[in-house]
């Protein structure tokens, strides 16, 4: 009877303590979380509260009807790869692929471009090399091209590096531009062999313009003041005018350059030597520069073109008079400058041609000669003529300009030199 009469309690009783303990853990979670005497409020707020459909559709915004990309021109990119990055549909990108003014984009510009969600393009544009914002746009069911003056800013930046193992090793390692750092070999030239002469531990600090659009950087400019450190000899350069002189206003520039190319090394020197070709011992010259092809050759200072052809072993050759004694040669070239020609008059600079291989040669290099009334001198050595000082009329400019410049090289030069010992 009792398993009977507790058979027949059993479950009522266990239902109701299943309900007292469902009961006390919500109690005790909600306990755990807000004092005992708000429990009571919390369940009863819970009770009346219902639940609410959001419908999906009403929540989300519509879709754009158009978007604006951006795209980097790579090395190596075509036009058509990029127009794809773009997004832009066929119809359209085949009237692009028809612009004139698209085919002079260079590595590194960037393309924003505005186009619908179809693939209908509304606007593209970019800054062109000479500094004008490109710009193309529909008009109707056409595109027009237009251009305009780019809003660009000019800012100056100022820093330092120091030699480890090379020129442009040392510029990298301090954020300097490449551009910058043949303006500083093309300046410094005419006083340092930066093949031969540099060495570890020497150091530069430079002041030059970067141009800026929209906040962001677009290219270094002009090198406005540098101070160069070689083995332990101080250099310094002051932009004035078309030329860099020296802070006493002597032209930091000779009448000729000490080398055709910017950066290069020698791989044949002056004198006899087993000719590579002929495999014979013969007077070399010349200086040999060992140079990829198509390396750009420039003039060595002002002149008037004497020669400019086929010459035998010398392959393609362009001879320059600088004077009524001193002329300079240049052999092997791949190809002449446009506009190269005898009686054409060139500036210290100037590109003549591109380094190549024709005539007896082994292997891409350029073969230059010095001579003075007709005899070969050494490159390397000789001596060069000054280029002319700052006029005496604009010297009190020029010392104005040089005294800020100097002081904000002298500023940072000196930070380095704290800085290294």
């Amino acid at each position: 009877m009792r398993r009977e009469r507790g058979d027949r309690v059993a479950p009522w009783k266990r239902a109701a303590g299943l309900a007292a303990f469902a009961v006390s853990g919500a109690v005790a979670a909600v306990a755990s979380i807000v004092p005992a005497t708000d429990a009571e409020l919390l369940i009863a707020k819970a009770a009346v509260l219902e639940p609410v459909q959001i419908r999906l559709d009403q929540a989300l915004l519509p879709p754009p009807s158009s978007y604006v990309r951006e795209e980097r021109f790579q090395r190596g990119d075509t036009l058509a790869g990029l127009i794809a990055r773009l997004a832009i549909a066929a119809p359209d990108a085949q009237r692009l692929l028809g612009q004139r003014e698209l085919r002079a984009l260079r590595p590194g510009t960037r393309v924003t471009a505005e186009v619908r969600a179809e693939g209908e393009l509304v606007w593209l544009a970019f800054l062109s090399s000479r500094d004008t914002e490109v710009r193309i746009e529909r008009v109707g069911d056409k595109l027009a091209t237009s251009a305009k003056r780019a809003p660009v800013a000019v800012r100056t930046e100022l820093k330092s590096a120091v030699i480890r193992s090379s020129l442009f090793g040392a510029a990298d390692a301090a954020g300097i531009p490449d551009s910058v750092a043949i303006q500083l070999a093309d300046v410094f030239g005419s006083d340092i062999d930066f093949y031969r002469e540099l060495r570890e531990g020497d150091r530069f600090t430079v002041l030059y313009e970067t141009q800026w659009l929209d906040g962001q950087p677009l290219h270094a400019g002009r090198v406005l003041a540098a101070e160069f450190v070689n083995q332990g000899r101080a250099l310094r350069a002051i932009a004035f005018g078309d030329g860099y002189y020296a802070p006493d206003g002597h032209n930091m520039r000779k009448a000729l350059l000490r080398s055709p190319l910017e950066i290069s090394r020698v791989s044949s020197g002056f004198g006899m030597r087993m000719h590579p070709f002929l495999q014979s011992w013969r007077a070399h010259q010349g200086v040999d520069y060992a140079a990829p092809a198509g390396t750009r050759v420039r003039a060595v200072g002002d002149g008037v073109v004497e020669f400019a052809g086929r010459q035998g072993g010398y392959g393609n050759m362009v001879i320059l008079r600088h004077d009524g004694t001193r002329t300079t040669a240049y052999g092997h070239l791949r190809a002449f400058a446009s506009g190269i020609r005898a009686g054409k008059r060139v500036a210290q600079g100037e590109t003549l041609g591109y380094v190549g291989q024709t005539g007896w040669a082994t292997g891409p290099h350029l073969h230059y000669e010095y001579r003075v009334a007709g005899a070969a001198r050494n490159p390397l050595s000789v001596p060069l003529p000054a280029g002319a000082p700052v006029a005496q009329h604009d010297m009190d400019a020029f010392r104005a300009v040089a005294r800020a410049r100097v002081a904000q090289i002298d500023l940072i030069a000196s930070r380095q030199v704290a800085a290294l010992e």
